[in-house]
């Protein structure tokens, strides 16, 4: 059976999904600033999307378990490959298709933590949106008993491409692990190209694109996303190799499979044995409010999108639109404010630096593209509630 163009998209639907495919032909700019069809939209504002980092916080927290290089580095892979899943995929499993998430306000926040269990100890999540033209969201995610922290940022440029959108992922993570020797092992994670595909029949999923990377001062590992007619001929496959950095001396490991299923070793000491497997349950993140008293405050997302979120989950498109305009002009309005004061917005929790040491030193291993790239210093002020 042949698919009609649009055959997804609500039949109340369909003529202004027509112009928005039209529309994202013919834009220029960065689509993220388009204004998506209502049926399209999310109820998640995308300040709360770090939280797909540790949806098993168990792999998180059993990354500072192990006591050699390798061993670590291969736990801190099987953690990020398991992450993927919950990134990319989850909406479209949970809402029948990928969302385009409500756009953050700058200076919006999320708090939310996973519990203690098993001896993993707690893992706590911070979110701030740094930036609002481009949108920048920073993060860090820390399992403090154990010793394991993230911290990163991520940003978007959109375009359109062969009749998919294109998202190149601005930004990267930098995963810290105390060692059993007292000292700290750094990783640094670069991120994945998304091709949004199945727009012209309004069921829109995400495909990972190119390359990238987890370095160590120890090993550098590669991690190249094919999708249907590749490698494997099957859609989310993914290929990663892990080597000893230059001038460093240890095994080479090969990994193949799916990462929103199952892979293996396929080359290497441990070839033929299982690597990830994410077919089970994930673990949501709780969210918090920040505030002394434990409420949420005014620019925490769940709160501040509350009313949108609560009509696009109805199907009342209308009192969504029309709350999303009132904090949208608020937002505008505050600008004009600040630029007739001549003051500017101030982070609560991150500073802003032009380059990355970290990033400078550790891509340079790898021979990352670009050589260096600016980052977001977490400045250590957690909300009372999550001390």
């Amino acid at each position: 059976m042949t698919e009609q163009a649009g055959e997804a998209v609500p039949a109340a639907q369909r003529s202004s999904w027509t112009s928005f495919l039209k529309s994202i032909a013919s834009f220029s700019g960065d689509l993220s600033s388009m204004t998506a069809p209502p049926f399209i939209l999310s109820p998640v504002s995308l300040t709360e999307f770090p939280a797909y980092w540790c949806e098993r916080p168990e792999l998180f927290s059993a990354i500072a378990d192990q006591t050699s290089d390798e061993d670590r580095v291969l736990a801190v892979l099987k953690w990020f490959i398991s992450t993927l899943k919950g990134q990319y995929t989850s909406r479209n499993e949970s809402m029948g298709s990928e969302k385009k998430p409500l756009n953050p306000v700058l200076g919006e926040l999320f708090y939310g933590v996973w519990p203690d269990q098993n001896g993993r100890g707690q893992t706590k999540l911070l979110v701030e949106q740094v930036s609002h033209h481009p949108p920048i969201t920073a993060y860090v995610i820390e399992n403090e008993s154990k010793g394991v922290k993230l911290v990163g940022h991520n940003a978007q440029k959109t375009s359109f491409s062969g009749g998919s959108i294109i998202v190149k992922q601005i930004g990267h993570a930098v995963l810290t692990v105390k060692t059993p020797s007292g000292g700290a092992e750094e990783y640094l994670i670069t991120l994945p190209r998304l091709r949004i595909d199945g727009l012209w029949y309004g069921s829109p999923y995400i495909e990972l694109a190119e390359t990238s990377y987890i370095i160590s001062k120890t090993h550098v590992c590669s991690i190249e996303y094919k999708g249907k007619g590749y490698f494997s001929g099957k859609s989310h496959s993914f290929k990663a190799s892990l080597s000893p950095a230059p001038g460093t001396s240890g095994k080479d490991h090969v990994i193949e499979g799916l990462w929103h299923m199952t892979s293996k070793y396929i080359s290497g000491p441990r070839n033929g044995k299982d690597f990830h497997d994410v077919t089970g349950p994930k673990e949501e993140v709780t969210a918090i409010g920040g505030e002394n008293s434990g409420e949420m405050g005014e620019f925490e997302t769940r709160k501040l999108w509350s009313l949108v979120a609560k009509g696009i989950r109805e199907g009342d498109f209308e009192t969504a639109s029309k709350e999303k305009s009132k904090i949208e002009n608020e937002q505008r309005q505050r600008r004009k404010d600040e630029a007739a004061a001549g003051t500017t917005w101030q982070l609560k929790h991150f500073t802003h630096i032009d380059s990355d040491p970290v990033y400078e030193r550790l891509g340079a291993l790898g021979k990352v593209a670009p050589p260096t790239e600016d980052s977001y210093i977490f400045r250590e002020n957690w909300p009372p509630t999550s001390r």
